[in-house]
Parts: C-alpha cells; structure tokens; sequence
C-alpha cells in the first residue's frame, strides 16, 4: 500500500492520460465515416499517430534533459491537448492528421517521462510489485478508454472536449506533487539494426505486432461499422480485444518460460491465423459473436510482442537491454505507422474482411519465418524471465530490464 501511494500521482496521471488520448482513435474513425471522409483517409489518421508517437520517443529524453520532468511533461501534455481540442475547428482530414501526430507524440513523450521517474525511483526490492501495479494501471486505463466511446457521439465538438479536459486533467497529479523529481537518465541510444543482429525472428515478430495492433485499433471501428456496429457495441468490440490480450499474458509467460519461445510464437501465430478466419466468420452471427471473435484475436496477437522480446533478450546482455528495448519499440513503430494506411485502402477497396486477410497474410508470414528460423540455430540454453512489455516508450527496457535478469 505504501509503494501505491508513494507512485499515486504517476499512476493517476497514466489512467488520465490513457482516457483522454487512448479514445481518440476509434473517435476520429467514427466521426471520419461521419463527416464523409474515404477509409484511405480515416487510416492516414492512424499512421499520422504512430509517426507523431516516434517522433515523442525521440524527442522526450532530449527535452527532459533540456528542461526537467515536470516541465516537459507540461509541454506533451499542452500539445496532446491542442491535438484533441481542435478538432472540431478545422474539419479536414489533412489537418486531422496533423493534429493526430501531436496527440500522438503527447502519449509516448507522457509515458516516457513516467517511465523514467518510475524507474528513477524503484529500488530492486519493490520494482517487481510496482511494474506489476504499473501494467494494471496502463491496462485498466486502456480498457476505459475503448469503453468511454460508448458514451461520446462522433462529429461533435463536446467529445473531442471531452477528451482534451481528461489529457489536460493528466497535468494535475504530477504538477502538484511534492514527490522530488529524478535525475536525468541517459538516453538510450537507437540502434534499429541491434535487434535484427540478436534476433531476425524477434525483429519480424515485433513488427508483425505493430501491423496487426495498429490495424485493429485505429481501423477496427470502421470494419465494426461495416459489419454492422453501433458506435457504442464498436467500443465494447475494441475493450473485448484488450480484454482478451490482458487475461491470456499470465498463461503464455508460464508457457515462453517453459517451452522454446519459437514453438510459442509458432502456435500464436497460428492462432492468429485462426482468429482472423473466426472474426471474419462471426461477423454475421450476432453482436456476441463479433465480441468473442475480437477476444479470440486479442488473445492470439497481443502477447507476440512480449514474447518477440522475450527472445530477443535472450541473446543480449545485461548492457544491451535498454538499447535493444528501444531498437524493438522502433520496429513495432515501423510496422504500426504503415499498417493503418494499407488496412483501410484494402477496406476501401475489397470490403472489410480484407482487413483480416491481410493481417492473416502477416502472420502466415511470421510463421514461415520462424520455422526457417528453428533450422538456423538452436535455441539458447540460458533464457531470461518472460516480461509482459508495454509498447509505451524507448525507455521502458530501463525499467523492465532488470526483470528479466532476476527472473
């Protein structure tokens, strides 16, 4: 209890966060279908996000450095903010995506200062306990913001502003608290091609993630909308996936930590093959069926990440962790800006089911090249522990980092 509430305002500041900008995808879907926008368009929005979400992984450590903690959480919180609010004064998808780009860059410049203090202030003894309520916050903060869509009507100025109070409201616990701030950690430098040299299967699992991740989130609702869902089912639609993704990751560590991690990515992506072909499947079989079709999937594609990263950090050493981290956060960004874009203009073009085709497509591919890669090598003998990463920040291998070696 007191390692929560000594982390209170950092934790409180994540759920604001998550609620006001995690809502905005599925939003700016619905009100693009709304105010007459082409699915190529709605999908630009996604991709503007992701590359506005680079460009705060960037930039955070450098500012942080420049200007302090608190202060340049100001600055992501002010621009997220401004992102969100403004959109309903200029109605055009061009626009629209530069704003994205600014929320965007909002949440990873957010979560990489948090993550930061986090890990400024986490000793060995209590960072097991205080990662563990960390991923509970974000999740719990994610759901809440595929849920608050149901509530929020789309094309209409009070939900953007809505949203625009929750990201600025973020500010609050962190700006009052009497918690002193860190000192500046080193920035991690990025390094993409380290993760291809400790593990090519690893690098192609993570941007698979990227694709498959960014498809559903920022392109999901208008695949809903076209099978027939109303704004407030499409919001339990995306909270069944993350639902599905959060209660599968206890089980599938037991399993990356007992068996060769290749054989489990083997069977996700199998099950993701699968998931795709059922999703596709239920569509036209009731509401409750299109929600256990996006569970199924969110079990099958949400853990690959973790467990990508689980095996690339099995041929890296202690030192190389935090760098190897960012160098995968940057892969899954790569595959997460160029999926929106291609998802919807294959939406557009040959309806929605291509949208799983495609993500099908994918891991058929991760699966050919993981089974070219059991012949390449062997798996290694020493292994560290299985951690469910978040896809938040360069610096999350800080603080995750030392997880792995205690495992």
């Amino acid at each position: 209890m007191r390692l929560l509430i000594s982390f209170a305002a950092l934790f409180l500041s994540v759920i604001l966060l998550q609620l006001g900008t995690g809502g905005v995808a599925p939003l700016d879907a619905l009100s693009g279908v709304e105010l007459g926008f082409t699915k190529s368009e709605i999908g630009t929005l996604g991709s503007a996000h992701f590359f506005g979400f680079f460009i705060g992984c960037w930039w955070a450590p450098r500012l942080m450095g420049a200007v302090g903690h608190s202060r340049a959480f100001a600055a992501f919180t002010a621009a997220g903010t401004i992102g969100l609010i403004a959109h309903m004064m200029i109605v055009d998808a061009v626009a629209w995506a530069l704003l994205r780009m600014l929320s965007g860059a909002c949440v990873a410049g957010c979560y990489t200062i948090i993550e930061a203090w986090l890990n400024a202030k986490v000793t060995n003894e209590t960072r097991g306990r205080a990662m563990s309520i960390y991923r509970v916050v974000d999740i719990t903060g994610s759901l809440g913001a595929q849920l608050v869509i149901g509530i929020l009507s789309p094309a209409v100025y009070f939900s953007y502003n809505l949203l625009a109070l929750l990201c600025c409201a973020a500010l609050l616990p962190i700006t009052v608290s009497r918690v002193e701030q860190p000192e500046m950690p080193e920035a991690p430098r990025l390094r993409p091609a380290m993760a291809w040299r400790r593990s090519p299967l690893a690098a192609m699992g993570v941007v698979v993630s990227g694709v498959t991740g960014a498809a559903f989130r920022m392109v999901g609702p208008i695949y809903g909308i076209e099978v027939g869902l109303s704004a407030d089912k499409i919001a339990l639609f995306l909270a069944a996936y993350v639902v599905g993704g959060a209660v599968v990751q206890f089980p599938l560590g037991w399993l990356a930590d007992k068996y060769d991690r290749r054989h489990v990515l083997i069977g996700l992506s199998v099950a993701a093959t699968a998931s795709c072909a059922v999703t596709v499947g239920l569509s036209g079989m009731g509401v409750a069926s299109v929600y256990l079709g996006a569970a199924f999937f969110g079990m099958a594609t949400i853990p690959i990440y973790s467990v990508s990263a689980a095996h690339a950090h099995d041929f890296a050493n202690t030192s190389e962790r935090v760098e190897l981290s960012a160098a995968l956060m940057f892969l899954y960004a790569v595959g997460a800006i160029a999926s929106p874009v291609v998802t919807s203009a294959l939406i557009e073009a040959y309806g929605a089911p291509a949208m799983f085709i495609f993500i099908a497509l994918t891991h058929l591919a991760l699966l050919a090249f993981s089974l070219l890669r059991m012949r390449a090598r062997p798996a290694p003998e020493a292994r560290t522990a299985y951690v469910n990463t978040p896809r938040t920040s360069f610096l999350v291998g800080r603080l995750f980092g030392r997880n792995r070696d205690e495992g």
